[in-house]
């Protein structure tokens, strides 16, 4: 389980702080797939770093009971100067995986050939994307962290993000930031409406999708 206590989260903005929420308080089960909405600056991409630990709240604390990936697309922690390969063995290293059949993995999914010899700060934003999803889902995790990034390319590779973590992993759960409602509707069956540093719950995703599109 994941719970989120009281979270607030600002920014040092010149000399004053802008804050983006406060009082958030959210609790994802497991196998929950649970939507993140809000307009552009609300907060989703923000809240979704805070649970995978990429950024820590201004206040208020997050508990995890249940492994939780990076947030996937989120090329931050790779090490430029090194190779796609490379940054691969580091992963693996950490996670105590074996590293040659998670460098098989990537080379399949990916399709980046010759380039994962290639240091990564050569890579195009869509190549990185490819090797930060690879690596994601090459460590079994028991909630995922998604941020609508992943979801863009040529619709052969969406499809195949689409495979691998929405069909193979459906016994997982998922936090999923996303302006497809299309998406939202058939993945998700809980969400949160983030709205003026507010975040609301709602069982019910339909309704949870009115009040944002009536925002």
């Amino acid at each position: 389980m994941i719970i989120c206590e009281n979270i607030a989260k600002s920014y040092a903005h010149g000399s004053h702080r802008k804050q983006v929420f406060a009082g958030v308080n959210l609790t994802v089960g497991k196998g929950e797939r649970v939507a993140l909405l809000g307009r552009n600056g609300a907060g989703k991409s923000t809240m979704i770093k805070l649970i995978g630990g990429v950024e820590m709240p201004t206040s208020g604390r997050i508990l995890r009971s249940m492994t939780v990936s990076w947030p996937l697309g989120f090329s931050g922690a790779f090490q430029g100067s090194l190779t796609g390969y490379d940054n691969a063995r580091f992963i693996a290293r950490i996670y105590r995986r074996d590293y040659l059949s998670m460098r098989d993995f990537i080379e399949d999914f990916t399709e980046l050939g010759s380039q994962l010899k290639m240091p990564v700060k050569t890579y195009s934003s869509g190549m990185r994307a490819r090797l930060a999803f690879a690596l994601s889902i090459a460590i079994e995790f028991e909630c995922y962290l998604i941020d609508e990034i992943i979801l863009v390319g040529d619709r052969n590779f969406h499809n195949k993000c689409s495979e691998e973590l929405f069909d193979k992993r459906s016994d997982r759960g998922m936090i999923l930031a996303s302006h497809s409602m299309d998406s939202i509707r058939s993945l998700c069956n809980k969400a949160v409406v983030l709205h003026n540093g507010v975040a609301n719950t709602y069982e019910d995703v339909h309704e949870a999708i009115y009040i944002y599109e009536n925002l």
